[in-house]
């Protein structure tokens, strides 16, 4: 086993050691009897073993079913972290001309098929930005053309909701969209002008909530970082923004660096990681960021993995645009790594993140990625099973910063995980990681010194 975790009982000190292996998802007693009975040990049969994508083996397009159309990374926003700005001396802010909406909307079906139903019944289009809003007199076209072709599909779209009106929301609403409004709630300041200060844009913002949240279709998306570290003061922003104790919450994630204003909004040592970790394992354990979809999500995640022995080897990248069914082109057709760069962009390992044409669907290469598997952090991590490698493409400093951030901020989930599965609480982990990232919360440098409990 990789793994020897080292708990406590809260309520009564005593300790007990557990072993577990990110590999095979197995957590095991001291005496070697799995914590959870061995069920179906192979978990879904039908879940295919992830493709390990590289510069040297890349990874291909089929079936799509997740297709994000980037309409350009225009924004009337400027985002000290955004994950776009490394990208933004190559984007092209103009809205995309008549003819390029037309040319994609009339190639489009030689690449996708719209799903098992050939009506998008099991697709999801993604409409991103930029600010999506930025380019209304593209979007709305398209969007509509979309949802005549394919009208079972889930159509999404993430803005900063400033320039969100009546007729705007009506429209969101009527065409049935998914839409996340990008905010960090106490952090604001960091992405730039805040739409709940100006009176037009509150007042949207609360109308289209309370079109769509009756019907599930709306949450506010909000990141953290170094200088917006507390889910529960964000739990509690959006709880007294809408009056709803059950607003849902999107992202959450600690953010990825893609430039210096990532990094500036990075943690910039252990202490920083320390008190990071502390405080969102306290928060977990009282219920205090109960709002955010994340923790369902991450909980789930490492328990089903435990229950389930999933493999490593069926995890793909946690965005997803590994996949071969997932996609992101902008309306000239290009196919991109990601719907946050730009067909002129070049990624940190040398290579174009145009990887192709959709004219020549079969050559897609994507060649600008890093699968985990070929990162040792990565296999000699213990929150592997839920972090699923940070952002693919990030290498150097700026991947090892992303890196520290997103260790950070699964490790006090996996903590939690344990807990719930064993009745103790996990404050050391002896194994191949870092050093500086064995003991939790920082609270017992001593602690594989310590006597420990058969």
């Amino acid at each position: 086993m990789k793994f020897t975790l080292y708990c406590e009982q809260p309520e009564t000190g005593q300790r007990a050691r557990f072993f577990y292996d990110n590999l095979t998802s197995e957590l095991l007693r001291e005496d070697g009897t799995p914590v959870v009975p061995v069920g179906d040990s192979n978990g879904n049969e039908n879940e295919a073993t992830a493709f390990a994508v590289s510069k040297t083996t890349p990874g291909t397009k089929d079936r799509i079913r997740t297709l994000k159309i980037q309409l350009g990374l225009g924004c009337n926003f400027s985002c000290d972290y955004c994950n776009q700005r490394a990208s933004l001396p190559d984007a092209q802010v103009a809205a995309p001309r008549a003819d390029q909406v037309d040319r994609f909307l009339s190639g489009l079906t030689s690449w996708f098929d719209g799903g098992v139903d050939g009506m998008g019944a099991d697709c999801r289009i993604e409409f991103w930005g930029g600010e999506p809003l930025v380019y209304w007199k593209t979007l709305k076209p398209l969007a509509e053309t979309l949802r005549a072709s394919y009208p079972r599909a889930v159509f999404t779209m993430i803005t900063n909701g400033s320039l969100l009106d009546a007729r705007i929301n009506d429209w969101l609403d009527r065409m049935g969209f998914l839409v996340c409004i990008s905010h960090d709630g106490p952090g604001q300041s960091v992405r730039g002008p805040d739409p709940l200060q100006q009176q037009r844009s509150h007042e949207a913002i609360r109308n289209l909530y309370q079109r769509l949240h009756p019907q599930r279709r709306i949450s506010f998306n909000a990141m953290v970082h170094r200088g917006n570290p507390s889910r529960a003061a964000i739990n509690s922003f959006f709880r007294e923004l809408t009056g709803d104790p059950t607003v849902v919450i999107g992202e959450g994630s600690v953010i990825d660096p893609y430039d210096a204003g990532g990094l500036r909004h990075s943690f910039r040592s252990d202490k920083d990681s320390l008190a990071f970790r502390r405080t969102a394992f306290a928060d977990l354990r009282h219920g205090r960021m109960a709002n955010f979809a994340v923790v369902d999500q991450r909980l789930s995640d490492i328990v089903g993995s435990i229950k389930r022995r999933r493999p490593a080897g069926r995890l793909g990248q946690k965005c997803g645009m590994d996949r071969s069914d997932s996609i992101a082109v902008d309306l000239s057709g290009n196919v991109l790594t990601c719907q946050n760069v730009t067909s002129k962009s070049t990624a940190p390992n040398g290579e174009p993140h145009r990887i192709g044409h959709v004219s020549d669907f079969k050559g897609i290469r994507l060649t600008t990625a890093t699968h985990w598997s070929h990162r040792q952090d990565c296999t000699n991590c213990p929150v592997l099973q839920s972090c699923k490698g940070s952002c693919m493409f990030l290498e150097g400093h700026l991947w090892d910063a992303a890196c520290d951030n997103a260790f950070a901020d699964h490790l006090p989930f996996f903590a939690a995980a344990i807990e719930h599965l064993t009745g103790y609480m996990p404050f050391f982990i002896d194994g191949p990681q870092r050093e500086s990232r064995k003991d939790i919360f920082g609270l017992i440098a001593e602690a594989t010194k310590a006597p420990v409990a058969a």
